[in-house]
């Protein structure tokens, strides 16, 4: 039996625990029986003893979120699955996100490593911009806003959570200024003024900075003095605060903490880039284990031919379930005679396709090989007609069916247009070398 204090049911949602609560509102662990999963419950607190000023703020956050119900679907967003407008307590319905928040990593003795800050800093400055694509702005990133899984001392997934805050720029109503938690907020939003993509930007860059330092950029005793630091003063340089903290990650971070938007970077491509790159060119500590990190994927698959009509919503999710191999030099990925049940798509080196030990085609990065393991209606037809052979050290991105049809219905569209491509071409090529008179151009 649940505790009395507990509901047994939000609306159709069989409740299982309280997750938290708030000022004026509390998440619950419920049932979505229909779909068969786990849900949070995010419910505005019943009862009288609210305000009537604490009640019209609530309705504010709640029209702010169910506004988004169904718009985003991103792997780094938590999604708004449902809006009831309960007259009671309204109550809206998200996933749910077992583990933490990045307050937990905050305290100076919890501090995440330098390469694991960038790496959340690229994944929730990617999924902001898929939000701000979608017409909105945060308004209130901060710690607590970013639920994490874990495995060990690794963060394996995180998302943005909470748009009670947000600023959709496509609606009609009237919005509410100066939203959002003090010590993330940018000057501009103090101001009141014109937001855009680089006041989430600079929350985001608060937040890193915490995250490195074990503290906000800007802390006061009193309000009036942080709003002050907020308008008036620079962050503290973040070298020395603690060991590996390079010239390039303080100047990173602290230049999206410039007050002028316009001295920030332009765009959340362009932080994203800046954040990627300090792991390119080694400017934080690698692990011990030097492990790839999803942002490194991320950018690889960006700039292979085969995925440049993916969004980035569909390459993440090429990052997450697809089969990464590496093989050496000489290595047969697929022989003659045997069935295809995997296809790859090159993403470094190189390999050669032979039959009868002749040569008949070279293939590099952006390339697909074994795609018939996924086309062909056929067991018979799947049966490899040449030798698969690396002539480079290789790295490949692999799927079977029964993977692939494991993808969301956009990205497995994408995955069609991108093999359509591929055989065009190789048509095309075989005409070429036919000298056939009907070319396909």
């Amino acid at each position: 039996m649940p505790p009395r204090d507990l509901p047994e049911a939000i609306g159709k949602y069989p409740v299982l625990a309280r997750l938290g609560t708030g000022a004026t509102s509390e998440v619950f662990l419920a049932q979505d029986l229909f779909h068969k999963r786990e849900v949070a419950v995010k419910r505005v607190r019943p009862g009288p003893q609210a305000t009537a000023l604490e009640r019209r703020f609530s309705e504010r956050f709640f029209a702010a979120e169910a506004a988004l119900v169904g718009r985003l679907n991103h792997p780094n967003v938590v999604r708004i699955l449902d809006a009831v407008d309960d007259p009671v307590a309204p109550y809206l319905v998200m996933d749910y996100v077992p583990g933490l928040t990045l307050k937990h990593f905050c305290s100076p003795e919890r501090l995440l490593s330098l390469e694991q800050v960038v790496e959340v800093g690229f994944k929730c400055a990617m999924a902001l911009n898929y939000v701000y694509r979608q017409g909105v702005i945060h308004r209130d990133v901060k710690p607590a806003n970013i639920l994490v899984v874990v495995d060990g001392n690794d963060i394996i997934d995180l998302k943005v959570t909470d748009f009670g805050s947000a600023l959709n720029m496509t609606a009609d109503e009237t919005q509410v200024h100066r939203v959002g938690s003090l010590a993330y907020m940018s000057p501009e939003q103090l101001d009141g003024a014109e937001l855009d993509c680089r006041a989430d930007m600079y929350s985001l860059a608060a937040l890193l900075y915490h995250l490195v330092a074990g503290r906000p950029p800007f802390e006061a005793e009193h309000q009036g003095a942080l709003l002050q630091q907020i308008w008036k003063a620079e962050p503290p340089s973040l070298m020395g605060c603690r060991d590996g903290v390079t010239e390039a990650l303080d100047q990173v971070i602290r230049g999206a903490l410039q007050k002028k938007p316009a001295d920030r970077p332009a765009t959340w491509e362009a932080f994203a880039e800046a954040l990627s790159g300090l792991i390119t060119h080694n400017e934080v500590p690698r692990g011990p284990l030097q492990r790839v990190l999803d942002s490194e994927r991320f950018n690889l698959l960006r700039t292979l031919d085969f995925f440049t009509d993916f969004g980035d919503a569909e390459l993440w999710e090429v990052v997450h379930r697809a089969r990464w191999q590496r093989f050496p030099l000489g290595h047969h990925i697929g022989r003659a005679g045997q069935e295809g049940r995997r296809f790859h798509i090159i993403a470094q080196g190189e390999v050669e396709i032979r039959r009868n030990s002749q040569v008949v085609a070279t293939l590099g990065p952006g390339t697909s090989v074994g795609e018939m393991a996924y086309l062909a209606p056929s067991s018979e037809l799947r049966q490899r007609s040449a030798d698969i052979v690396t002539t480079q050290a290789c790295t490949t991105v692999s799927f079977t069916p029964e993977s692939l049809d494991q993808l969301s219905p956009p990205t497995r569209h994408r995955f069609d247009r991108g093999f359509i491509r591929v055989l065009v071409r190789r048509l095309h090529a075989a005409h070429e070398a036919l000298d056939h008179p009907r070319r396909i151009l």
